[in-house]
């Protein structure tokens, strides 16, 4: 819905744009937010598996489906109010940031001045009902070129029952150089999606064992507790018969 002056038709003319979460942005801001392809792949995938539903399930994503964006993808987890962690993450972000992301906060991609506006739309993607998606520009300087990005936010129901998940997505376009490269909140939309069926559980797809070295290699793979190997020198001594004349 469009908000500000119409002509005497009735029609748009300009001013505001209004998401259905209630948000106000500038127009300028909301024609900024046409996704790209690989946020367009992961929105587009995220939708056939929620299939009207609250949210997906997390054993329902198999990342096959989003392959061409692996390297983008993210999977956090939500700790307190408006703060996420990262649960799993691709190489790119790894890149954009210069150290490995698992573990950090999803805030550690966001200039301290945005984080705030940034935990806030979280939270509310954490909630349920709602995405979002963000223009994203990172502070340039020496070593720093021009560089832009786009992320999305979609939530995702816990297996286990207990805090949300979010599934994320973060393109960006230009040069990484010099890193890390935090990014300030150019625009910011949250959108409400509608929900027509009951959220009811499915089967848990896997993934092919061909695909799985090509999934690990992009650095979207939980890591598999090691397999227990007895000290060196302890190993488990042979049965041994015992005669006794008692």
């Amino acid at each position: 819905m469009i908000w500000g002056p119409t002509d005497r038709m009735g029609r748009p003319g300009g001013g505001m744009q209004a998401s259905s979460a209630g948000k106000v942005i500038a127009l300028r801001e909301y024609r900024q937010m046409r996704h790209d392809p690989l946020i367009q792949l992961v929105i587009g995938y995220w939708e056939a598996l929620r299939a009207g539903r609250p949210a997906p399930l997390r054993a329902e994503i198999d990342p096959r489906g989003i392959e061409a964006a692996l390297d983008r993808v993210f999977l956090a987890e939500r700790i307190a109010p408006g703060v996420g962690r990262f649960r799993l993450a691709g190489m790119g972000l790894n890149d954009l940031m210069g150290m490995e992301v698992r573990g950090m906060p999803l805030t550690t991609l966001i200039q301290p001045d945005g984080r705030k506006r940034f935990a806030e739309a979280l939270e509310q993607v954490f909630q349920g009902g709602t995405r979002c998606s963000l223009q994203l520009e990172a502070v340039r300087g020496l070593g720093r070129p021009e560089l832009g990005g786009q992320m999305v936010l979609l939530p995702l129901v816990n297996d286990r029952g207990d805090n949300p998940l979010v599934l994320g997505c973060l393109s960006s376009e230009g040069s990484i150089g010099r890193a890390p490269r935090r990014m300030n909140i150019a625009a910011l939309q949250q959108t409400e999606f509608e929900i027509t069926a009951p959220d009811a559980p499915r089967p848990d797809p896997k993934p092919a064992p061909d695909a799985l070295d090509r999934l690990r290699s992009k650095g979207f793979a939980e890591p598999q507790p090691p397999a227990f190997t007895p000290p060196p020198g302890k190993s488990r001594p042979a049965l041994r018969l015992v005669k006794s004349d008692i």
